[in-house]
Formats: structure tokens, sequence, C-alpha cells
């Protein structure tokens, strides 16, 4: 039996995947991995003009691309928030690491998200950020192996509570 070793944060924009990803990879020893940034160096250009260039569509397709072709061991990994909608990277992911959805209240995120255009979100035409919090909210819970509440929001707090969460919980195996 090979165990998983990677933890794959899930969640919606601006819930604090990168930020909290980052201080949880030094506490624990792992390396970090933005998959966002990965989207962005293949494609050579920021999220928003790639979603302004090619779709919702066409982002989400090149950002399932990305996600199902990242291979590590002992990392952390933050997906973007529309990483969901990729049917082969959600799968990619569960087969390499335990995937933890962060889950963060919709006001909260409402008042963290102030430019969701140049933030890079993929928000189809006429779809508000509530509609796209609940389409979201039941995928990534789908998806999830654990959830995590921010809670308090402090980033520290956050972290202790996904090693706590980690702890106690038995991450599936490979057979």
């Amino acid at each position: 039996m090979k165990k998983k070793s990677n933890l794959i944060l899930i969640g919606m924009p601006a819930s604090g995947k990168s930020t909290v990803g980052v201080i949880l990879a030094k506490v624990i020893g792992f390396d970090f991995i933005d998959s966002d940034l990965l989207i962005q160096r293949r494609e050579g250009m920021r999220l928003s003009e790639i979603i302004e260039k090619k779709g919702v569509d066409g982002f989400i397709e090149v950002e399932n691309e990305v996600n199902a072709s990242i291979e590590a061991e002992q990392s952390v990994i933050a997906t973007g928030g529309s990483a969901v909608y990729g049917k082969e990277a959600m799968e990619h992911f569960r087969e390499i690491g335990a995937v933890i959805y962060l889950q963060v209240d919709y006001e909260v995120i409402r008042k963290r998200l102030h430019n969701i255009k140049r933030r890079g979100v993929a928000l189809r035409e006429n779809q508000t950020l509530r509609d796209l919090y609940d389409e979201r909210c039941a995928l990534y819970e789908k998806y999830a192996d654990m959830i995590v509440r921010e809670g308090s929001g402090e980033i520290e707090d956050v972290v202790a509570r996904i090693i706590r969460t980690i702890k106690g919980s038995r991450i599936r195996e490979e057979e």
C-alpha cells in the first residue's frame, strides 16, 4: 500500500488557499505549489488574460490539463477556485494526495473579492458571486477528503486546524 504524500487545497477564490498553503508547507516541511502560477507560466499570461482570450470554458480546459499533469511528492498544492470543474484533474489530485476543502462563509468571500475580474475568477456572463459560491460549494464537498472551516480567519489558526484534521483523519490509501 502506497500512502498519499500531498495535501491539495481547494476552495473559493480568496479563501486563503495560497496564503495558508505556504505557511502549512513551511510548518510540516513540504514543498509548495500554486497551480494558478503553473497555469500562468504555461500560457505566458495572467489568469484574467487567459479568461479574456479563451473564455471561461477555455480557461477551465487549460486549468484541467495543467492540474492533471502535476507530479509532486510531499507538497502542499494550492489550486485555483475553479479546479473542481476539471474532472480529470480532481481524480488525479485524489490519487496523489488528500484533498482539503477550505470552507469560508459567503459574506467573508464577498468582502475579500474586491476586483473579481482582475483576480482572474472564472465567472460566467450573468453569473453572480452568490451563484458561483453555491455552485462550487457542492463540488468542493464532493471532492473533499476533509473539510476545514476557516473560523477566525487567522492564518496560524487555520494551519493548526488543518494539521489537527489531518492527524485525526484516516486518509485514503492506494491499494
